[in-house]
């Protein structure tokens, strides 16, 4: 939310998804100091990759095309032929680097995407209740107070702020330091579009930082000075006197949805954005926009839907909406509903998933506490409107963004649920990996609607290591294979069926812990290709291989993000006709949200609740598969 580097590696970009977390804990510390005592991301051994490389393709590819396979890759890395000169040389990479995966990702995968951002890139959360929302003010007033929570944790972060310089929690997995970099980031940035690769400017770190916010209301853009002229920021009751201006401002509601320029294709947005900034007044108002903190939606009504609030959320819900009262190219939106109900939409280009739940974390956290009661202080500047000059080209390019968006808005096919039958704790007992259990259910159902496997990708973090973003492995394997297969043959004894989901669970166990030290093929491979490309190498055999496209062609891509605070987090589809899940872990229930983007060609409702009904079903079969055998002891 990737199919992470796979189109990278056969020709494509995907973006990364949501990341799996783990258990987390956080210790107080300056975080950014302890930055230097993370490890370096190693580079995997060329044979290891290469072994289970081909381990990964069995189960995907027929013999006579494996063992074609295995010559090519027999080839690359035979002794002194391009595959050892390409590791040699990212191996010569990584040791003047803090990390020689990051930087390559983030612009293969994000910066080259050339789909929208809004539902293939950018993933979102919806936020714990924050206010009363039974009160005329409640918008309002929950806006203000996510704008003050969000403050105070960039301040945390700042480390020009005298007052807590860099002192959010740093967090911990399995006993290892995680690097909190992204969180830096994630304040007063911005992805400006260009034509084949875009660009991200992290504005925070210019000589004057900015000082304001954009607040947008009925597609209308002002800019609001958030910190006093002692330093201080705003209070929430000086916050909610400006929200109350910015909307008396602006309650014209038939303005042009400029914002909504932000939702077309890169390319796209890249030619119409050259057009639009070459009016001085124009530019000047992109440029308050793209470099403020981050932007507040504060939006109207949603169309009468089901599950409306995370459409809302993730896309505004088309352009008769609320989907041109964004500005999908900040890192940062906060967005804000009419009764209250406050949601973050982030770039994925800035920050991962289990990042984004540590920030998260730490501003439910602050927004919990009491507010302090201060006394006025210096009379309040009116917020500065922006203006926008539409010219005849602008707005035709205005009305195609209308169209295109509407068209992904409609073939987006969303089903939300909260498995209440049992939860991690269950699995603990039967000494089961949650998050395998999971993985090996949603292959099961997969294969139940489609009588096929498929290759699924599931995210997994990096962030042990200096500047660790994520990667990824393929959740369809030898022994899951085996298991779906025999699940529901009446031939097969229960005792062998729970034998073969034993296996199962344990390779995917074995597979993500390998991951997640650094040893995942997926993106060792992107940057070996990607090394080929860069020095004028003929590109090897093995990458132009049909298995190589067939292996990581994900028809189903998975993330598991668990918050500790009662937020939503979920991510939308990567591609047509592919599945995107996003679940959650809780000792009592999990919860699913599943994405199914369809092309206008193939657009047949239902195929996203069809799916979580499958896994849903195949998690309570396996539970009683496991209860009822005789050999469950063994576990």
């Amino acid at each position: 939310m990737l199919r992470l580097c796979s189109r990278g590696l056969v020709g494509t970009v995907k973006p990364y998804q949501l990341v799996k977390p783990g258990p987390v804990t956080l210790v107080t510390g300056r975080n950014l100091m302890k930055q230097n005592e993370l490890p370096r991301q190693p580079v995997p051994p060329l044979r290891q990759t290469c072994e289970l490389y081909l381990r990964a393709l069995e189960p995907v590819v027929e013999p006579d095309e494996l063992k074609r396979t295995k010559d090519l890759v027999e080839e690359f890395q035979k002794a002194g032929g391009v595959g050892e000169r390409l590791q040699r040389n990212l191996e010569q990479r990584a040791d003047c680097m803090d990390n020689w995966l990051t930087e390559g990702y983030v612009k293969a995968v994000y910066l080259d995407l050339r789909k929208p951002l809004v539902i293939f890139s950018n993933a979102t959360l919806i936020l714990s209740p924050v206010a009363d929302r039974d009160t005329d003010l409640g918008q309002t007033r929950c806006a203000a107070k996510v704008i003050a929570g969000n403050l105070d944790v960039k301040a945390l972060l700042d480390s020009e702020c005298v007052f807590y310089s860099g002192t959010l929690p740093v967090e911990y997995m399995g006993g290892k330091q995680l690097c909190m970099k992204q969180c830096e980031q994630l304040m007063s940035a911005c992805q400006v579009p260009g034509l084949k690769s875009d660009s991200l400017v992290f504005y925070s770190k210019s000589v004057n930082p900015p000082k304001h916010i954009i607040v947008v209301h009925n597609c209308q853009f002002f800019k609001l000075d958030v910190y006093n002229s002692d330093g201080t920021r705003l209070t929430v009751d000086q916050l909610c006197v400006q929200l109350d201006r910015i909307r008396n401002s602006s309650k014209q509601s038939d303005v042009e949805p400029v914002g909504i320029l932000t939702t077309q294709n890169r390319d796209t947005w890249s030619k119409t954005y050259s057009n639009l900034i070459k009016d001085e007044t124009n530019r000047q108002s992109v440029s308050t926009i793209e470099s403020s903190i981050f932007t507040v939606c504060l939006d109207g009504p949603m169309p009468p839907v089901s599950n409306d609030k995370y459409h809302q959320m993730l896309h505004g819900g088309g352009s008769q909406w609320n989907s041109g009262n964004r500005w999908f190219d900040k890192s940062l939106q906060v967005i804000c509903g009419e009764d209250g109900t406050c949601g973050l939409n982030q770039s994925h280009a800035v920050i991962d998933g289990t990042s984004m739940m540590a920030f998260t974390n730490q501003l439910v956290t602050i927004m919990k506490k009491p507010e302090v009661m201060q006394s006025p202080s210096e009379p309040l500047p009116m917020p500065q409107k922006l203006h926008f000059n539409i010219t005849p080209e602008i707005q035709k390019d205005i009305d195609e963004a209308k169209q295109h968006l509407d068209i992904l808005t409609q073939n987006l096919d969303l089903s939300v649920s909260v498995f209440k039958h049992f939860g991690k704790n269950v699995l603990k007992v039967l000494k089961l990996s949650a998050d395998a259990f999971v993985q090996m259910a949603t292959q099961l159902a997969y294969y139940r609607i489609h009588h096929q496997c498929c290759p699924t990708e599931e995210a997994v973090c990096l962030r042990r290591f200096k500047l660790g973003r994520i990667t990824a492995i393929n959740s369809n394997t030898r022994t899951s294979v085996a298991f779906v297969k025999a699940f529901d043959d009446p031939q097969k004894q229960n005792s062998e069926k729970v034998n073969l989901m034993k296996k199962a669970m344990e390779e995917h166990v074995g597979n993500a812990k390998m991951a997640s030290r650094g040893q995942a093929i997926i993106t060792h491979l992107f940057m070996l290709k990607a090394l080929a490309a860069e020095e004028n190498i003929s590109i090897p055999g093995i990458f132009t291989d049909s298995s190589f496209f067939k292996v990581f062609d994900f028809k189903l891509v998975t993330s598991q993000v668990t918050s500790k605070v009662g937020c939503t987090p979920f991510m939308a589809s990567e591609d047509f006709n592919a599945y995107s899940m996003c679940y959650s872990t809780f000792n009592e229930q999990f919860g699913f949200t599943v994405f199914y983007l369809h092309d206008s060609k193939t657009c047949t409702n239902n195929k996203a609740a069809n799916l979580l009904r499958a896994v849903e079903d195949a998690m309570l079969d396996m539970r009683t598969l496991l209860e009822n055998d005789i050999t469950l002891e063994c576990f």
